[in-house]
């Protein structure tokens, strides 16, 4: 996970592509990353092979956008998203479908392969991309095959999927620790849902690395090590969830929880 720590350590050496591919790795814990950073490679050539000398970048984001969408057929997995392997760079590429931001992930690093100015952008409840190079801008949706949208679409995007508007910030561009620590926390919850316990503390323990004080990460982790029956580490945890939120709205029933722990563990004893 060297990649991954390097970029919630936010140095300058981290790659997006690689700490994508470490994070996949505890789906798929054999993954070798480099023919999944060949293929990231061999799609920017693809692209580069068609493209004219001086394109311009509403030109780019068309050859892109036909490449991906209509050739290869990425597109968003509607039928199954609460998927882990969604978020796995590695299914993504080789399924051509997965979460919007694993799919922005895609765009982005191919486009940084071809010098394309195309960056992330965090909307509520969902992920797309941004083309901007001075003169032509474009907010592209690679969850929806490529659509090309406005500001007033990714604020009508934003408002269906959580109620509210995007506001300027939402709009703006996000670095690679952002991208990064929002896809550790979808798939934090995907296997919560699949109820896959292990990995999700796996996921935890590398979010605490980088928000040793997030009080909810703590919560998460003691009630996921409930359930996998690790008793001493699920008390820890949910204490430090009362140290960090200690005006917290369910203290009493964490207390009763720890109250019931505690009972467990002088049985084992």
């Amino acid at each position: 996970m060297e990649a991954l720590r390097a970029a919630l350590s936010e140095r300058p050496e981290a790659r997006l592509d690689v700490a994508a591919l470490e994070i996949a790795s505890i789906e798929t814990p054999e993954l070798d990353p480099q023919p999944c950073l060949a293929t990231l490679d061999r799609l920017a050539s693809e692209i580069a092979s068609r493209l004219p000398n001086g394109v311009s970048g509403r030109e780019f984001v068309a050859a892109a956008n036909r490449y991906f969408f209509e050739e290869l057929g990425f597109h968003g997995n509607e039928m199954d998203y609460n998927d882990p392997r969604n978020n796995c760079l590695n299914y993504v590429l080789d399924r051509r479908t997965g979460i919007p931001i694993a799919l922005s992930v895609v765009y982005i690093e191919v486009a940084r392969r071809l010098g394309q100015p195309v960056s992330g952008i965090g909307l509520p409840g969902h992920f797309i991309v941004e083309y901007n190079d001075g003169k032509f801008t474009a907010y592209i949706d690679p969850f929806h095959s490529g659509r090309l949208l406005s500001m007033d679409d990714c604020r009508k995007l934003a408002r269906e999927r959580t109620g509210s508007d995007a506001d300027a910030t939402a709009l703006a561009p996000v670095g690679t620790r952002y991208i990064l620590v929002r896809m550790l926390n979808n798939l934090r919850s995907a296997y919560f849902r699949s109820q896959q316990f292990k990995k999700m503390v796996a996921v935890t323990d590398l979010l605490l690395e980088g928000f040793p004080e997030n009080a909810e990460y703590y919560k998460a982790r003691g009630f996921a090590r409930l359930r996998l029956r690790q008793y001493r580490g699920s008390k820890s945890d949910l204490e430090m969830y009362l140290k960090y939120a200690p005006q917290a709205e369910d203290r009493p029933q964490i207390t009763q929880q720890l109250g019931a722990i505690h009972r467990w563990l002088g049985r084992l004893n």
